[in-house]
């Protein structure tokens, strides 16, 4: 998605240009063609003569997932712009920071707003009601909407998903199996399967709801609509379930990262499964503490998560780390509801965690395909051959 929104305003600044050309760095580079990025680029250049050069050797200053695009004229570059993808669609260019729009959100941790929620006798979505754009609930209402469809979708189509690895599509089947079983087995068999259904639709580049990215994108949705079947809620309180998911999921994004690139996969999946935690314990009836307390604990427990995608797909092992996610951010509000919300870590001590394991974390642990399972399997699969 952030390599397209960039085309897409280059190609609009330059539309007289005949000739472009996009060079791609580091993270961006090494996983480009599994993540469709040449695909997407040639699709919005597409009466235009374009060129695609890959420097995975080389990152950026400003974020490991670098792009520059060129006019080219006569064989000579001429605009020249550079922009970085930080997750979730989102760019930024040099100069800017990752941070909250001051005009809108005028708390950026989570203390804080549990502080105003204390104080006004309000839920989190009340606060995203209030300080938010005036649409942003009918706006969350097509966002519902999407997801549910993409859920829809993954649950009947079958095959295998395109890419190299001949992976089989599981959701259709995770869900028929889960009919047979009984109470808590067959709403975690469903879980998994809504979970899966909207990952691989992402995998066969069908439309989806980035919640907070594209390859954590089937947690959210899976949580929020297996509640939805099992209480018969309404779409009015899923709509302030996304709201409150939402909310937490800028808090990670301004204080940390979303991007596996940067800090690896606890971004992705742990901040989904943040989200997803939160959402459901409000919706379950908890209160704004316990609501941070699951929240936190989605996170806690994905610290270290590295981002290792074989061949540079996003299927293995992301998929999977969907559906477990998903049923983990049920545990979490579980556990939560349970408690008093009173605990020790904090949601924003645990987001600062995390942001400090990414930074440590080696390069080829996040988002490379240059370690960590992407590794073993190619060696695993040179010792068959």
């Amino acid at each position: 998605m952030g390599p397209k929104r960039a085309a897409e305003k280059f190609l609009k600044l330059h539309s007289g240009a005949e000739a472009f050309r996009v060079t791609l760095y580091g993270s961006l580079a090494a996983t480009g063609v599994g993540h469709l990025t040449d695909v997407i680029l040639n699709d919005t250049f597409a009466e235009k003569s374009l060129e695609i050069a890959w420097k995975p050797e080389v990152e950026l200053p400003l974020h490991p997932n670098g792009m520059e695009f060129e006019t080219i004229d006569n064989g000579i570059s001429k605009a020249l712009w550079r922009v970085y993808s930080i997750g979730g669609g989102n760019l930024i260019e040099e100069g800017e920071t990752n941070t909250f729009d001051e005009n809108l959100y005028k708390l950026h941790f989570m203390s804080d707003i549990l502080q105003w929620c204390e104080e006004h006798e309000c839920s989190m979505w009340e606060y995203v009601k209030k300080y938010d754009y005036p649409d942003t609930f009918q706006y969350l209402t097509e966002v519902w909407a999407v997801m549910k469809d993409s859920i829809d979708r993954g649950l009947e189509n079958e095959g295998v998903l395109p890419g190299g690895l001949h992976l089989t599509r599981k959701a259709p089947s995770y869900y028929t199996k889960s009919k047979t079983f009984s109470d808590i087995l067959k709403r975690t068999g469903h879980t998994f399967s809504y979970a899966l259904a909207v990952s691989e639709e992402n995998a066969a580049g069908g439309r989806i709801v980035t919640a907070p990215t594209c390859g954590s994108a089937g947690v959210l949705p899976a949580v929020m609509f297996s509640l939805q079947k099992a209480y018969k809620l309404s779409d009015q309180r899923i709509v302030k379930g996304l709201a409150t998911a939402g909310l937490i999921g800028n808090l990670i994004r301004t204080n940390a990262s979303i991007s596996g690139a940067e800090v690896g996969c606890q971004g992705e999946i742990g901040a989904a499964c943040s989200m997803a935690a939160g959402a459901a314990t409000q919706l379950l009836g908890g209160s704004v503490m316990q609501v941070e307390y699951a929240a936190e604990m989605g996170m806690e427990h994905h610290l270290g998560l590295t981002c290792d995608p074989v061949n540079g797909l996003v299927q293995i092992p992301c998929i999977e780390r969907n559906a477990m996610a998903a049923v983990r951010a049920m545990e979490c509000a579980t556990y939560a509801l349970l408690s008093d919300g009173k605990h020790l870590i904090s949601f924003d001590d645990v987001v600062k965690t995390m942001k400090q394991t990414g930074l440590d974390m080696k390069a080829s642990y996040r988002e490379t395909s240059k370690g960590g399972l992407a590794v073993q399997y190619s060696q695993n699969l040179r010792r068959f051959l």
